[in-house]
């Protein structure tokens, strides 16, 4: 079986490489473009789930920094 990479681009979109299988909402496959899938994150896309380059129009920022610091808050209130 083939690997699959998914890459998260700062501020940007997640990029999907190697085969995987995608179907719209009626189980039709829509064709995978050969250099792989890019995958909206800032749900700006007119094109849902596919990113078609929004996030850079709107300035779109990855909330990255928050999660890890709610992350390290969340182990620092389990310490006694």
């Amino acid at each position: 079986m083939a690997e699959v990479t998914l890459r998260v681009l700062e501020n940007g979109p997640i990029l999907v490489t190697g085969e995987v299988n995608i179907v719209d909402a009626n189980g039709n496959p829509v064709s995978q473009p050969a250099r792989g899938w890019a995958l909206c994150r800032c749900g700006g896309s007119m094109t849902k789930p596919f990113c078609d380059g929004t996030h850079s129009k709107i300035g779109f920022q990855a909330a990255t920094q928050a999660v890890l610091e709610a992350e390290r808050e969340g182990q620092d209130s389990g310490r006694g």
